[in-house]
C-alpha cells in the first residue's frame, strides 16, 4: 500500500476491548502442530514454535512461504485448520483478536484522516471505555517514547511516512499488549528511513521489554532486529536460531542461501575422499578443494554441493598450483567493497566474491580462487549441511 493510502480505516485487530490492562502481562507464545489450509492448498504444514516472554522474533522467508499467514493466525485474523496457539499459557484458538492480548502494526498505517494523532492513538482505548484522563496519560507516554510529542495535534495528511508509522506503533503501545505483531511495517518507507526506523524499533523493544513478532522479507531487518530468526519455506520451519547462528551454522541449503547478502555461493562437486581431517571434493573443472567437515559416512563419488560466502572466497590475479581459475564478468565498486562476479568452467551459475576495494581484478580478466577449508560448507544430496569437523 502506498503512502497515499495511509488514510484507510484501521483493522479491528488494532482495537482493545474492555480487557485493557494497566500493567503489562506475560507474553509467552506456544504454537503446536499448527496447520492452515485454504481449500485444497495447505499453507502451514504442522508448525511447532515456542517464543519466550520479551523475545524479539522475526519470521523470514520468500514471498508465499506462509510467514504472514502465520502472523495472522496468531492474531486471530485467520482461523487455523488444526493445532493449538497459546499466549501466556492461555489457549486462544477460539478467541477473537480483541481478546488475545495482542496489538498488530500493519504495512499500511491505517490512520483515520479526520482525527488528530492523539485521537488516532487513543481511539481504541475510548472504544474500550478507558477514562479520558487515563487515555491522555497513555497517549502522552507513548508519544514521548516515540518522540512524537509535537505531532499530537496534527492530522495524518500533515505527517511524513515515518511519522505516520510511529503513530501506528503508538496506537499499539497504548494498549499495553502481551504481544506486538508487526507485518512488514517498514516496507513503505525509503531506504534511509527504514534504517532509522530499524534502530528505533530496536530501542523500543529494549525499553518496553514486550514480546515482539515481526514479519519481513528483508533479511537485513531480520539480522539487525531479532533475538531469534524463524526461517520459513513452503509452509515449514527450516531453522530457528540467533542471527549469527543461522549465518555461521545453516542447517541446509535453503537457509544457507537465504541468510547472508550477497547470498552464499553454491558449486556442485563430488566426494574424493573423507577422513579425520575433513573432506576433499572435486569441482566441475577438476579443482580439488579441502573442506573442514565430518563426511566419513559419504562414499567416494557422492554428489554434493560446496558452499562458500562471497566474503570468504579469495580472488587473486596471480596463478598458483591448486587454485581454481574463473573469468571476471562484472566488477562493482561500492567504495568500501568491490563485488566481483565470476564464471567457473563447467559451472553455469555466476559466483560472487566480496573483495577489498584495492583488488586489481577487472571485467574480462582471469581470477584465481582460493577456498579456505574452515570457511567452506558441504551439503549432502538431500541438501543437509554436514557438521563442521571438531578441532
Amino acid at each position: 500500500m502506498s503512502l497515499g493510502q495511509a488514510s484507510a480505516a484501521p483493522s479491528t485487530a488494532t482495537f482493545p476491548d474492555a480487557s485493557y490492562r494497566t500493567e503489562r502481562t506475560m507474553g509467552e507464545l506456544h504454537i503446536q502442530s499448527l496447520r492452515k489450509s485454504f481449500g485444497e492448498a495447505e499453507i502451514l504444514r504442522g508448525l511447532d514454535l515456542h517464543i519466550a516472554n520479551g523475545e524479539f522474533v522475526v519470521f523470514v522467508g520468500p514471498s508465499g512461504c506462509g510467514k504472514s499467514t502465520l502472523l495472522r493466525c496468531i492474531a486471530g485474523l485467520e482461523e487455523i485448520t488444526a493445532g493449538e496457539i497459546s499466549i501466556s499459557g492461555r489457549r486462544v484458538n477460539d478467541e477473537p483478536p480483541s481478546k488475545r492480548g495482542i496489538a498488530m502494526v500493519f504495512q499500511s498505517y491505517a490512520l483515520y484522516p479526520h482525527m488528530t494523532v492523539a485521537e488516532n492513538m487513543a481511539f481504541g482505548l475510548r472504544l474500550a471505555g478507558v477514562p479520558k484522563a487515563e487515555r491522555e496519560a497513555a497517549v502522552r507516554k507513548a508519544a514521548q517514547t516515540l518522540q512524537i510529542e509535537g505531532l499530537l495535534e496534527r492530522r495524518p495528511k500533515a505527517l511524513s511516512g515515518g511519522q505516520r508509522q510511529r503513530v501506528a506503533i503508538g496506537r499499539a503501545i497504548v494498549r499495553k499488549p502481551e504481544v506486538f505483531l508487526f507485518d512488514e511495517p517498514l516496507s513503505n518507507l525509503d531506504a534511509a528511513l527504514r534504517v532509522q526506523m530499524r534502530v528505533e524499533l530496536a530501542q523500543l523493544h529494549h525499553e518496553l521489554k514486550t514480546t515482539m513478532i515481526y514479519v519481513t522479507h528483508d533479511q537485513t531487518e531480520a539480522m539487525t532486529l531479532a533475538d531469534r530468526i524463524v526461517v520459513i519455506h513452503q509452509g515449514r520451519i527450516e531453522q530457528v536460531g540467533a542471527p549469527l547462528e543461522l549465518y555461521w551454522k545453516p542447517a541446509n541449503l535453503f537457509v544457507a542461501g537465504f541468510i547472508g547478502s550477497p547470498k552464499m555461493n553454491f558449486i556442485p562437486c563430488s566426494m574424493v575422499r573423507a577422513g579425520a581431517d575433513g573432506a576433499v571434493v572435486r569441482l566441475p573443472d577438476g579443482t580439488e578443494v579441502a573442506v573442514a567437515v565430518e563426511a566419513t559416512e559419504l562414499t567416494e563419488g557422492a554428489a554434493l554441493t560446496l558452499g562458500i560466502r562471497p566474503e570468504h572466497l579469495l580472488a587473486s590475479p596471480t596463478a598458483e598450483p591448486g587454485l581454481a581459475t574463473a573469468t571476471v564478468t562484472v566488477s562493482e565498486h561500492l567504495g568500501d567493497r568491490t563485488f566481483l562476479y565470476l564464471r567457473l568452467p563447467e559451472h553455469h551459475e555466476s559466483i560472487t566474491v566480496s573483495a577489498d576495494p584495492m583488488n586489481p581484478l577487472r571485467s574480462g580478466q582471469a581470477a584465481h580462487l582460493s577456498f579456505p577449508a574452515d570457511r567452506c560448507y558441504l551439503f549432502d544430496p538431500n541438501g543437509r549441511a554436514l557438521p563442521a569437523r571438531q578441532a
